[in-house]
């Protein structure tokens, strides 16, 4: 049996120096003796090692703590410009930047706006596609003022990359205008100078919310994403589960009963799950019902005040907004049925305009279906979920190779 190889003594420094870079990050601004006593390490060595990290342009003095007995503690911090990352949320209309320094404050943001082709009929070359989309994507880091050396950058796009091509798939040309090009990925990263990943949108999702919101501490969860279109999550074991060509969640073309097939509609028509209930059946069913809106979003949020008005509209807003639950819970339960998972997060902007009474109906409505019976939980995460998705990875992307730099070669 090989033994172990011990420790070299370079090795040791760099695994000390990542503890102590870490301990910064979580605690903040720390004394030299809090930094020994967090990574079990002696005066003297912790000084050596604030020492190497000062000269590696790692940490920096913080300023003196006051008030504590003995000398005046001079402290450090984390160097905020020792790396900067970028979150991007593509969608059709608009490009969404945030840059974050590595302990993550924000340093700016910016909304790029995509403008359609003056003739989207005409066929584009693939070449002025991908250049209208480095273009945008230039524009919208600058707006947001990206630094010139940003150390990585992740992507939200509404479509799913395959982990062994890199291909965008389930989107189309009009979704993502430019995306769909062979090899656009390292063509973006290439051009930008920097180290470039791409993530479907609803999973960064699912990420910031794992993080932030509803489902931290949860191991085995899924999140329904409900707009113009829906999307899934899976969480599954504490990870997220992407499958074989990175479409698991994309619920949208899930057969439903009920709705069209993709035999009768085509391959990306309107059919399945995103027939039932996707946001264009959601404003036609509440019309149908007497509800108003000019979006899905706006007519949920409508009938949910008509609901809850006590007049004479009341009743039928309610069943409207029944049979949009009923019809969001069929999906929901084949997927509880599969996965079984200890929580189902809803968000989006029909989820989010429904609020708790669209929540308990959903909910009602699944659990009359499936054995299984898991909660339903909206969204807690504030502002644009896929930004803080995004950013999120690129952060931990960011500090894992900065935190690593002192590692022996």
């Amino acid at each position: 049996m090989p033994q172990p190889t011990p420790g070299t003594p370079s090795l040791l420094r760099a695994i000390n120096d990542r503890a102590a870079l870490q301990a910064l990050l979580e605690r903040g601004p720390l004394t030299r003796p809090e930094i020994g006593a967090l990574t079990g390490l002696s005066k003297p060595t912790a000084s050596q090692l604030l020492l190497r990290l000062q000269e590696a342009g790692l940490v920096v003095p913080g300023g003196v703590r006051e008030g504590l007995p003995g000398r005046t503690a001079e402290v450090y911090r984390l160097n905020p410009s020792a790396a900067y990352v970028a979150a991007l949320d593509v969608t059709r209309t608009h490009i969404d930047a945030r840059v974050a320094d590595i302990t993550g404050a924000v340093v700016g943001e910016y909304r790029q706006p995509t403008p359609a082709p003056r003739a989207p009929r005409a066929p584009r070359d693939t070449g002025e596609a991908t250049e209208d989309a480095v273009r945008n994507v230039r524009a919208a880091l600058d707006g947001a003022q990206a630094p010139a050396a940003l150390r990585h950058v992740v992507v939200g796009v509404q479509g799913a990359p395959d982990p062994g091509t890199g291909a965008l798939g389930y989107a189309t040309a009009e979704d993502l205008p430019g995306w769909l090009a062979p090899g656009l990925v390292a063509t973006l990263g290439g051009r930008l100078g920097v180290r470039l990943s791409v993530e479907n949108n609803v999973n960064l999702v699912a990420q910031a919310e794992q993080a932030h919101g509803s489902a931290r501490g949860h191991r085995d969860f899924v999140l329904l994403w409900a707009d113009d279109g829906l999307g899934a999550a899976l969480v599954l074991g504490g990870r997220l589960h992407r499958g074989a060509t990175g479409g698991a969640g994309e619920i949208g073309y899930m057969p439903a009963p009920g709705a069209p097939t993709a035999r009768q509609t085509g391959r990306y028509g309107d059919h399945g799950y995103q027939a039932l209930g996707g946001g264009p059946a959601v404003l036609r069913i509440l019309r149908s019902y007497g509800v108003r809106g000019d979006g899905p979003a706006a007519a949920v949020g409508e009938a949910v005040r008509a609901a809850g008005s006590g007049g004479r509209e009341t009743p039928a807003a309610l069943a409207g907004l029944r049979d949009v639950a009923g019809r969001l819970a069929v999906g929901l339960a084949s997927i509880t049925a599969v996965v079984d998972p200890e929580i189902v997060v809803l968000t989006g902007g029909t989820l989010l305009a429904g609020g708790e009474l669209l929540r308990g109906l959903v909910e009602e409505e699944l659990h009359a279906l499936t054995i299984p019976r898991p909660p339903l939980l909206l969204s807690a995460v504030e502002g644009n979920p896929v930004l803080a998705g995004a950013l999120d990875l690129a952060l931990a992307a960011a500090r894992d190779e900065v935190f690593s730099s002192t590692l022996p070669s």
